[in-house]
């Protein structure tokens, strides 16, 4: 029999040699995916390049190799906020890529995945993985997505453009809606506030100011239907009027499901000459607050409630001036469609549910308020 001390050698030679192996793969192998895809990004540690490399090296083909060559072109959105992993498995999904985990892999090496923006890209499976990765690169974005909210004024859609991809200034854009052109929705002399519709727009990068103001005016007109008009008519409303009470009860409501009961609040008081008295219209004469960082002042102090401003709906009577905020849908159709009530106050719940109790007497209303 052999003595088991003579084997040692030989399995110290080949544990030797395993880790040599071992060594060496670990230095060839990012060597490789730095030859073939590039540089990785500093941010990956030793074994996140062994990793990724391994896995683009082994599996070159899902880069190299378009899906299909014959393929037409489509669009493919990116939403605010969305995943590598929801990116990659979504462009796999329609078709576009031969394999989500090898194009993600490719992302995290050469650091695509950190200057990858919101918008619209127009992609092809005719492409290869690699140059889809490469067209998601922020400056081959040829189509944005624009989101507008419901009871945004101009100044707060304005501070979304910097990290929109529109190639003009928050200042640029303002100055396109406080004088909008050829327009038949609003009076001589007003801006476009409250006609900016809100909603979510496909735009080219190259858009202008004065075609943003285009667009979202256009996004209202196409909303805007006869028998809203010939509701806000029949209650004695001209459409800016209408527009403006809506954009009150915008303001106002938290839950969709009670602005016909709100713009009822505002009718009731306005046919008996009574004070709207609303907060949001005494925000909105209050401007910008630097140490709240928001258009919407709150709470509102006594002093603020004095505020020498025509918008100041506790000093005034009837609708302000005009909008103050851009209403979405439901706020329009409320005012063209209110609930038929008693009621002249309401007041937010105390339970956070954003929803209100409406009174029908001061005294009723007084019993309402937070403890």
């Amino acid at each position: 029999m052999k003595s088991r001390h003579s084997c040692l050698p030989w399995m110290l030679l080949l544990v030797t040699l395993a880790a040599l192996a071992l060594v060496a793969l670990a230095v060839f192998v990012p060597q490789a995916a730095h030859q073939s895809f590039g540089e990785p990004s500093p941010s990956l540690n030793s074994w996140q390049r062994f990793n990724y490399g391994f896995q683009l090296v082994w599996n070159a083909g899902n880069l190299t190799q378009p899906l299909d060559p014959t393929g037409s072109e489509q669009l493919f959105s990116i939403q605010s906020g969305e995943s590598v992993l929801s990116i990659s498995n979504r462009l796999e999904q329609a078709g576009l890529i031969r394999s989500a985990a090898t194009f993600r892999f490719y992302l995290l090496w050469t650091g695509l995945d950190t200057v990858i923006q919101t918008g619209t890209y127009r992609l092809s499976p005719a492409q290869t993985g690699f140059d889809i990765a490469q067209k998601l690169k922020s400056t081959t974005l040829t189509e944005i997505t624009l989101a507008v909210l419901p009871g945004w004024r101009m100044e707060e859609i304005a501070a979304t453009l910097p990290t929109s991809g529109l190639e003009f200034s928050p200042q640029a854009f303002i100055t396109a809606a406080a004088a909008p052109e050829g327009l038949d929705l609003i009076p001589a002399g007003a801006s476009a506030e409250g006609f900016l519709y809100p909603d979510s727009y496909i735009l080219p990068r190259t858009t202008t100011p004065d075609q943003l103001v285009s667009t979202l005016l256009n996004g209202f007109r196409s909303h805007l239907q006869a028998d809203m008009l010939a509701a806000y008519s029949t209650r004695g409303l001209t459409l800016y009027q209408a527009v403006t009470m809506a954009s009150i009860v915008q303001r106002e409501a938290v839950v969709d499901t009670e602005m016909p009961l709100i713009a009822s609040v505002f009718y009731n008081r306005l046919a008996i000459g009574m004070n709207l008295q609303t907060d949001p219209t005494i925000q909105y004469a209050l401007g910008y607050n630097t140490a709240q960082g928001t258009w919407w002042t709150n709470p509102l102090s006594l002093d603020d409630l004095k505020i020498g401003s025509p918008y100041n709906t506790y000093i005034y009577l009837g609708l302000p001036p005009g909008p103050i905020s851009n209403p979405g849908l439901a706020a329009l159709e409320a005012v063209a469609h209110p609930a038929d009530s008693n009621y002249y106050y309401f007041q937010a719940k105390c339970d956070g549910s954003g929803l209100h109790n409406f009174a029908e007497t001061f005294d009723q209303h007084q019993q309402n308020y937070c403890p």
